[in-house]
C-alpha cells in the first residue's frame, strides 16, 4: 500500500553516492580536513569530523547547519575543541528535511560554507510497481482460497485467481525492469538540486535534459597588496565562460571543492583548499615568504561541465615587506633558498626518501616512485596515497613562478590505495574512500604520467605522514627518444 501511494522511506544520503562527504578546507592558517558524516534518518543526526593537521593551531569552531541556500536560521549548531594533537574532532548535530544542506564553519574571523545534500532513498515507478504487484497478488490469493470454500461453484474463484496472476505479472515485470531502466538525472550530480527533484526524480519535474555540458569556468583573483610576511586573504571569484554569471555549482573533487596551487618566485609551492565564503566566492590564505610574482592555478568540477583546470592570466605579484615571513602551510622546507634535485635520496622534514623512475622519454608512460622512510606508515590524503604536481617543459635556467606561468604543461597526478582503487571498481561494496586517520600505507608511492614533451620538468610530490604534509620537489629531464637527450 505504500508503494502504490508513492511513500518515501525515511532513510537518507549525505552524499550522492550514499557515503560520507570529505572536503578539505584551508581556513586561515589552519589545514582541516571536514568529514559530513552519511545521513541515516531524517529527522536525525548528522555528524560531523573536522580532523586537523600538524601544526593546526588549538581552539574552538562554531558548527551550524541550515537547510536550503542557508539563507535561513541554522536548524542546529555546536562547538568543535581543537586541542594540541593532530587528529580527528567530532561533533553532532540534527537535520530535520532532506534536500540541499550548508554547514558552516566559523573560526571566529573566517566562515567556511560547505554545501551537502541529505538524500531520500526513492523507489523506481518500476520497483513500486513490483512491490504492489506481489502486495495485491498476496491480497487476492487469500480472497481466491475464502470464495472457493464458501461459494457452492468454482467459477466465482476464478475472477480473484486471474486478478492474482495480472497482479503476479505486473510484480514481476516491474521487477525485471527495476534492474534495466536507467537512472533518472542526479540531483547534486546532473541538476542543480531542489527539495523537490531529490524527493521525487521520477516526476518529471524538470525538462528532459540529454546534454549536461555546461561551459568552462572563468577565474578572477582579488587582493588587498601582498606584502612579504604579512597574511593575505586572496578572494577567487568564478563566473560562467559563456553567461558570465556566477558559478555555484562546484561538485567534491578530489576531497575538495577547488585545489589551489601557487608556485612561488623561487620555484616554492603551495596546495592550497580555499574555503566557499557565499555563492561563488573562495578564499585562500597565503603568507607570502619572498616578493616577487605568483603563478597560480585552480583544479575543480562543475556540476555538468567536467573536471576543469583554471590557470590564472594575472597570477599574484607580491611587494617587499619588513619582516621575514615563516613558511606557509604546505610550503617546501627549503625549496626557495636552492634548487630541487633529481632522482636519488634526500631528507625531507627528517624523513628519509628515495626517488626512482623507469625510462623516461616523451609520449611514453613512466612510473615515478617514491619511497618515504621504510615503514607502512603513510596516510591517505584527499583521499589517494599520494599527489604529484607536474608543470613543464621549462628552461634550462632556475626554475621560478614565471616559467612555471608560461608552461606548457600543468598536470595534478594521484597514487592511489588498494582501497582507493576497490571502491572505485565496485563502490557499491564500499561505504566510501579511505580514511585519513588510518596510517597504513607505503612506503612506496608509484605514479604513473605520459610527459607529453621533451625537456625540463618540475613536480612536487605529497604525501601525509603523522597528519602533516610533506612535500617532496624533484626537477627532471625527459629526453625525446629512449636513452637520448631533452
Amino acid at each position: 500500500m505504500l508503494a502504490c501511494a508513492g511513500a518515501l522511506p525515511a532513510a537518507a544520503d549525505g552524499a550522492p553516492g550514499g557515503g560520507d562527504v570529505h572536503i578539505a578546507q584551508t581556513l586561515g592558517s589552519r589545514e582541516l580536513t571536514v568529514v559530513i558524516r552519511r545521513v541515516a534518518d531524517v529527522p536525525g543526526p548528522v555528524q560531523v569530523d573536522v580532523v586537523a593537521h600538524a601544526g593546526t593551531a588549538p581552539g574552538a569552531l562554531a558548527l551550524a547547519v541550515t537547510p536550503g541556500n542557508g539563507t535561513s536560521t541554522p536548524a542546529d549548531t555546536t562547538t568543535l575543541v581543537l586541542g594540541q594533537a593532530p587528529g580527528p574532532y567530532s561533533g553532532t548535530m540534527r537535520v530535520d528535511q532532506v534536500g540541499p544542506w550548508e554547514l558552516a564553519i566559523s573560526d571566529g574571523r573566517r566562515t567556511a560554507r560547505i554545501p551537502f545534500l541529505v538524500k531520500p532513498v526513492v523507489s523506481s515507478p518500476a520497483e513500486q510497481a513490483a512491490y504492489a504487484g506481489f502486495f495485491a497478488a498476496g491480497a487476492l490469493l487469500l480472497v481466491a482460497l475464502g470464495v472457493a470454500v464458501r461459494s457452492r461453484r468454482s467459477w466465482p474463484a476464478l475472477i480473484p485467481g486471474g486478478a492474482m496472476v495480472a497482479a503476479i505479472a505486473v510484480s514481476t515485470t516491474g521487477a525485471v525492469l527495476s534492474g534495466s531502466t536507467p537512472p533518472p538525472p542526479q540531483p547534486g550530480l546532473h541538476l542543480d538540486p531542489t527539495v523537490a527533484n531529490m524527493t521525487n526524480p521520477y516526476a518529471g519535474l524538470q525538462p528532459p535534459i540529454t546534454d549536461f555540458s555546461r561551459p568552462a569556468a572563468v577565474l578572477t583573483l582579488r587582493s588587498a597588496p601582498l606584502r612579504v610576511g604579512r597574511p593575505a586573504d586572496v578572494t577567487l571569484q568564478l563566473s560562467d565562460g559563456a553567461t558570465g554569471h556566477p558559478v555555484d555549482d562546484l561538485l567534491v573533487h578530489d576531497d575538495a571543492l577547488i585545489h589551489l596551487v601557487v608556485v612561488g618566485p623561487s620555484g616554492q609551492l603551495w596546495h592550497l583548499h580555499p574555503i566557499r565564503t557565499g555563492p561563488a566566492v573562495y578564499q585562500a590564505h597565503l603568507v607570502p615568504p619572498e616578493p616577487g610574482h605568483y603563478a597560480v592555478s585552480a583544479e575543480l568540477a562543475r556540476r555538468g561541465g567536467g573536471d576543469q583546470l583554471l590557470r590564472s592570466p594575472t597570477g599574484l605579484d607580491v611587494a617587499q615587506g619588513d619582516a621575514t615571513a615563516p613558511t606557509g602551510p604546505q610550503a617546501v622546507p627549503g625549496d626557495a633558498a636552492a634548487p630541487a634535485p633529481g632522482l636519488g635520496e634526500r631528507v625531507v622534514a627528517g624523513i628519509p626518501v628515495r626517488l626512482a623512475a623507469s625510462p623516461l622519454s616523451a609520449g611514453t608512460p613512466a612510473t615515478i616512485t617514491a619511497q618515504v622512510g621504510d615503514s607502512a606508515d603513510l596516510q591517505p590524503w584527499l583521499g589517494m596515497l599520494g599527489h604529484m604536481i607536474v608543470t613543464g617543459p621549462l628552461d634550462d635556467g632556475p626554475v621560478t613562478s614565471t616559467a612555471a606561468e608560461k608552461a606548457q604543461v600543468w598536470a595534478h597526478v594521484h597514487s592511489m590505495t588498494s582501497a582507493g582503487m576497490a571502491a572505485i571498481n565496485n563502490p557499491g561494496a564500499f561505504g566510501g574512500q579511505p580514511d585519513e586517520t588510518v596510517a597504513g600505507y607505503g612506503p612506496q608511492v608509484p605514479f604513473t604520467y605520459t610527459f607529453p614533451l621533451p625537456g625540463r620538468y618540475r613536480l612536487w610530490i605529497q604525501v601525509e605522514r603523522d597528519y602533516s604534509i610533506l612535500t617532496i620537489p624533484v626537477v627532471l629531464d625527459v629526453p625525446a627518444t629512449p636513452g637520448g637527450t631533452s
